[in-house]
């Protein structure tokens, strides 16, 4: 995920971070992680951005799409380094994949403005589990979507590789959408080095990416269908959707639950196109799960 056109980032003096006491990797819920902001003290550096950032959580509890975006606005008028209030621009205002892209950027150039240059050389490893790293995080994750889409795939993959450098707990399951790219793109040594670093993942995405990679490297063997029984035991789900015997949602669910039906939705969306250019793998899939 490295962004290699990097904006010029102004030398910051260095800032303190804390950790929160308690297990911040934990702590999903965005007005949670609102509360939280309080527990740390304020620098001169930091004294409009902590306002702004306020602003954009107190956006996140709104519902009217209007009102979110106007507080967001306000938001870049208190401090331009904001990298939230571009998230929520990009979510609520794009009307095309450039404007988003545009706007995501914009996101990263903040956050990288907001925490200096420190951060990046200091806090490698600790990113997301310090609570001013969040925002940075989740525009370049946004940015690397749309780099995605854009079909500026290399741009992407190296975005998605750098946060979890950053952030090797991956707390936000960028390794999920890295993994198939990686398979769509037929770089099957790197899928598997990625699967060994979190081999201890139990989700039943992970295991059926690894059924899919024995599938590629072995085609129907004992090895690959023992990989692909255990993932069916995780969820017995994502078989009909990825045949397209269960048709997809206009859309996704705003969460899931492992072993249900909209795990095995999100886990198509991101997957499907995987299995679709793997020769031989959808119709292997049937046989095996009839």
């Amino acid at each position: 995920m490295t962004k290699r056109e990097k904006s010029k980032t102004k030398k910051k003096k260095s800032v303190k971070r804390k950790k929160a006491d308690i297990n911040l990797d934990d702590l999903s819920n965005l007005s949670i992680e609102g509360m939280l902001s309080d527990t740390f003290g304020d620098t001169e550096e930091d004294t409009l951005l902590k306002k702004a950032q306020d602003i954009i959580y107190d956006a996140w509890e709104v519902t009217d799409p209007k009102r979110r975006v106007a507080l967001a606005r306000k938001a870049l008028e208190i401090s331009p380094d904001c990298a939230d209030a571009y998230v929520l621009l990009a979510e609520e205002t794009a009307s095309s994949l450039p404007e988003a892209l545009h706007l995501y950027r914009q996101g990263v150039e903040a956050g990288e403005r907001a925490l200096g240059r420190e951060a990046f050389e200091e806090d490698v490893g600790h990113f997301w589990g310090i609570l001013e790293t969040r925002p940075y995080m989740r525009a370049r994750a946004g940015l690397a979507e749309c780099l995605w889409a854009a079909g500026k795939h290399e741009e992407a993959i190296e975005h998605y590789k750098e946060m979890l450098r950053l952030n090797p707990n991956d707390n936000q399951g960028i390794r999920d959408l890295l993994m198939p790219r990686l398979i769509e793109m037929g770089r099957d040594g790197e899928a598997e080095a990625l699967f060994k670093e979190y081999q201890d993942d139990g989700m039943a995405s992970w295991i059926y990416s690894r059924a899919l990679l024995d599938f590629r490297k072995m085609g129907d063997s004992e090895i690959s269908r023992k990989s692909l029984a255990v993932a069916v035991k995780k969820n017995k789900h994502i078989p009909t959707y990825l045949q397209g015997r269960k048709k997809m949602p206009q859309f996704l669910p705003e969460y899931y639950s492992p072993g249900d039906e909209s795990e095995a939705m999100f886990y198509t969306k991101e997957n499907l196109e995987a299995w679709k250019i793997t020769p031989g793998a959808l119709n292997w899939l049937l046989d095996q799960t009839k």
